[in-house]
């Protein structure tokens, strides 16, 4: 008696790894592109290597809340997000984790309230300059350009 051997189809596996990772690839690039547009984005220019600050408007088109989780830059070595909260008579400068943008609204940061520490630049900026930041939402990461400005400039209106 002679049995017929079957062999797998090993044209199907590659098709369907390739279908796969269109998929995944696809998904991704759905997850990796929040709902976030960034206004008015400058950095707060300052001398001999100084920590800067960074500002923006963040506006959220979506139909749910978006949670900004951290940023960072090719032009810094460290850039973390802040908070100034005035307690008994005095403003203090505090460290956050998360911002929620609620959907459908936008968040101003501002000297009296959220923006960016830009600390350790890796090369030398000047007013002018143009700095791209990364800010990271839990549901992904929307990149802005960000303009150097003179340390006596403030946000646009």
């Amino acid at each position: 008696m002679h049995f017929k051997q079957h062999r797998p189809a090993l044209v199907s596996l590659p098709v369907a790894l390739m279908l796969a990772f269109t998929a995944l690839a696809q998904q991704a690039a759905i997850v990796a592109t929040p709902p976030v547009h960034v206004e008015n984005s400058w950095i707060r220019w300052l001398p001999a290597n100084l920590p800067a600050a960074g500002y923006a408007t963040l506006v959220n088109n979506g139909d749910r809340p978006e949670v900004l989780i951290g940023a960072d830059s090719p032009a810094y070595g460290e850039v973390t997000l802040h908070q100034n909260v005035a307690r008994e008579g005095t403003v203090q400068m505090r460290p956050v984790e998360r911002i929620t943008l609620d959907p459908h609204s936008s968040l101003r940061f501002a000297d009296a309230g959220y923006h960016m520490m830009l600390m350790q630049p890796t090369k030398a900026l000047k007013p002018g300059d143009r700095v791209p930041i990364a800010l990271r939402f839990l549901s992904g990461i929307v990149t802005a350009q960000f303009e150097v400005r003179a340390v006596d400039s403030s946000a646009p209106p």
